[in-house]
């Protein structure tokens, strides 16, 4: 996969360059030219955004001038949900095949593609905490695979972060020129509540919970032609008012591979958690994580965004104004052949847009889109 994309170009280059020089006095000439141009149209056209997938979030379902900004961008990935309302099917269960395929032709209309569930049916707190009832949940889950499968979507965006999800201290920090960012400071949790109505928790039983997951529904996932995605704890602290984190390091990152190897499991590549891992001194050099991970064929899905700070303390921020050198992280995502969906995560809220879903400002969108766009074209072309 990694040089399939550069050695298919230079093929395509080498053949049409090489038969151009000079009379073409055979047949058999003439035949490799003609292929060589064919190839060189094709090698075109796979030119557009050297193949990534772009994509939009959208969380709260079809908006229409983020789809209609979304059309007119050519970035037609959708990256969102289950929803039975969405689909016409408010009484019908998230993970059913009739509401899947809904909510796929709802998209298909607007002109966009259903490319990664995110956030997907049944996955909840009973299998990430091994409670009474994970089994049920987990066939559930099974179900929900094979009906995607099916239907020809194949990315599935999940997460290991039981009772809290993705927080943050505060919501409305000021960025460059007065954007708004989220961002999170552990001094301002540390005295929140315990929660304490599920017993005893420990970071070892969360991986032993992960693992009978992982062993019920790989196999399941390799049989429907579905990736799974596993997106890190975020923020990547070991825990929040008692609940232990597991997913908070390139280390936790590779177990997880171990434990079930297969190329139906793998990494929702977030950028912005695995640069806020570790702390002041020791953070993740990105470009090499994803050249391992790469390397290792497991990155399915890329959130790409960027942040300043650490795991104890950090804010978001623009595209073109984090800790990360963008430029190499996306050469890297070339270099290993990287062909899968991408979608700018956490952007800023900006002038004249709302904070009423922090982190998706559609102008904010729109400048990461346009950023992210040179990247790929700089990269590619260089």
């Amino acid at each position: 996969m990694k040089n399939k994309r550069r050695n298919f170009l230079r093929q395509a280059a080498a053949a049409a360059a090489g038969l151009s020089v000079g009379r073409l006095g055979t047949s058999k000439q003439k035949e490799y030219l003609k292929q060589g141009v064919q190839h060189g149209k094709e090698a075109r056209s796979l030119m557009k955004d050297a193949g990534i997938e772009l994509s939009l979030a959208y969380f709260w379902g079809i908006e229409p001038q983020k789809v209609a900004l979304a059309r007119q961008m050519d970035v037609l990935g959708a990256v969102g949900g289950i929803s039975p309302r969405m689909a016409g099917l408010p009484d019908k269960p998230n993970y059913s095949y009739e509401v899947i395929k809904g909510v796929k032709e709802a998209w298909e209309k607007e002109g966009l593609q259903l490319k990664v569930v995110e956030g997907p049916p049944s996955l909840y707190t009973k299998t990430k905490l091994g409670l009474e009832g994970r089994d049920e949940e987990i066939e559930n889950f099974i179900t929900f695979i094979k009906n995607i499968g099916s239907l020809g979507i194949d990315t599935v965006c999940h997460n290991w972060m039981p009772v809290i999800s993705w927080t943050r201290s505060d919501f409305e920090k000021e960025s460059r020129g007065g954007a708004l960012v989220s961002s999170f400071d552990v001094n301002d949790v540390k005295d929140q509540p315990l929660i304490t109505e599920f017993g005893e928790l420990t970071h070892d039983k969360m991986w032993d919970n992960m693992e009978y997951f992982l062993k019920a529904v790989i196999p399941e996932a390799e049989k429907a032609g579905v990736k799974m995605a596993l997106h890190p704890d975020d923020p990547p602290i070991d825990g929040i008012r008692g609940i232990p984190r597991i997913m908070t390091s390139v280390e936790a990152f590779k177990k997880m591979l171990d434990l079930y190897p297969s190329p139906s499991n793998g990494i929702t590549f977030c950028q912005g958690s695995f640069a806020s891992m570790g702390g002041e001194d020791d953070g993740v050099d990105i470009p090499a994580a994803i050249e391992y991970f790469g390397s290792r064929d497991a990155i399915h899905f890329v959130h790409f965004r960027d942040v300043r700070g650490h795991k104890n303390k950090f804010e978001e921020t623009f595209h073109d104004d984090g800790k990360t050198d963008m430029y190499r992280a996306m050469e890297a995502y070339y270099k290993i052949g990287f062909q899968g969906p991408l979608r700018p995560d956490h952007v800023p809220t900006m002038a004249g847009d709302s904070n009423d879903h922090p982190g998706y400002s559609t102008i904010g969108t729109l400048f990461a889109i346009g950023y992210i766009r040179g990247l790929i074209e700089g990269v590619s072309k260089a």
